[in-house]
């Protein structure tokens, strides 16, 4: 209970933001926008708990201040900048207005920005597919990973040698091959939000892994590491930060089926987002990826399905219900395995 005190308050305050806005906007939708704002909240978290799973595996390396500054920092960075303030500026580029422009439209007409929006929605899910498709050849392609989930599959995976040359090829190639599906005016977009996504992945998780080297470099020379942990740590909450925002932008662009006020959507998906971050915590203090082993692989697992949807969605439309199932499965799949195993082991 006490880790989901926050998440209690922040749906509290956002129905009533909710409320309130709706009322503004159109004397006697209030509670109708309420509903909306509820079930955007409950759809961020059912289409999140892979994604809780593998904050959790980061998150467990940090220190308690950092992990309370995932809380505090994160959310508020997960809400107005992932959610609210990245869309409009992604519209702002690709649809090439002003920013300010963009957000009267987004507030004042709602209709004309989910319209620039769903033009720019190629580009969008590109980026977070490429993202996360090397996140997932990370994990499976790494030979130093000893347990094995779906025992064939994974064992074939780990005899592909690991170089960030081969997995940034193959984001390439998938990238590349998406984009000759796209419309001709697209094309460059859909590619440099592609390339955008596999050179943030790098970038972040070059500089994480160096800085987890000169961590234990210097515990083996008993020397202090207060300083290089914090960096250590505030690189690792940008990581998270960063999937955290691949994971969301399908579930922002799939909430306009909901509703087209960016207002509403923002309340709602806030909602969503402090309670996946309030599991990932009670993941971590519970020890729950140490007592159930498979979590990790199920989450990745479905990260890759994840990123295979997200590129597919770009030429043919994916109903919301099958990202959502799909990822859930393995999840679901993930944990009756560990559970199994426990048992076996006990």
């Amino acid at each position: 209970m006490k880790h989901f005190t926050g998440s209690y308050i922040v749906t509290v305050i956002g129905l009533i933001l909710a409320y309130l806005w709706g009322e503004h906007v159109h004397a006697g939708t209030g509670l109708m926008c309420v509903f909306i704002a509820f079930v955007l909240g409950v759809l961020e978290v059912s289409l999140s708990f892979d994604n809780a799973v593998v904050n959790a595996m980061k998150l467990e390396t940090m220190t308690k201040e950092w992990q309370h500054r995932f809380i505090t920092w994160g959310i508020a960075i997960a809400v107005f900048g992932m959610r609210f303030l990245f869309p409009l500026l992604v519209v702002s580029i690709f649809a090439k207005l002003n920013l300010i422009k963009v957000l009267k439209i987004a507030v004042s007409n709602s209709q004309l920005y989910a319209y620039y929006l769903h033009q720019t929605h190629a580009p969008i899910v590109t980026f977070g597919g490429a993202f996360l498709i090397m996140l997932f050849m990370g994990y499976f392609l790494n030979p130093d990973k000893e347990l094995d989930w779906i025992v064939p599959v994974e064992k074939f995976i780990k005899k592909v040698p690991k170089s960030k040359v081969l997995d940034t090829l193959i984001a390439l190639a998938m990238v590349d091959i998406i984009q000759m599906l796209q419309p001709a005016p697209i094309r460059m977009n859909v590619l440099i939000s592609g390339i955008a996504g596999i050179l943030t992945y790098l970038t972040i998780d070059t500089i994480s892994q160096k800085l987890e080297n000169l961590d234990e470099k210097r515990e083996k020379e008993c020397c202090s590491t207060s300083k290089w942990f914090n960096c250590s740590c505030f690189v690792s909450f940008m990581y998270l930060e960063l999937i955290d925002a691949s994971f969301s932008l399908d579930g922002v662009l799939g909430a306009f089926a909901l509703s087209s006020d960016i207002i509403i959507i923002t309340i709602g998906l806030a909602i969503g987002a402090m309670f996946v971050r309030s599991l990932t915590l009670l993941l971590v203090e519970e020890k729950t990826l140490t007592n159930y082993p498979y979590l990790e692989h199920g989450a990745h697992w479905a990260i890759g399905v994840l990123a295979v949807i997200m590129f597919v969605s770009t030429i043919v439309e994916v109903p919301e219900v099958v990202t959502g199932l799909s990822g859930l499965a393995f999840i679901v799949a993930a944990l009756v395995s560990s559970i199994k195993k426990n048992k076996e082991c006990s």
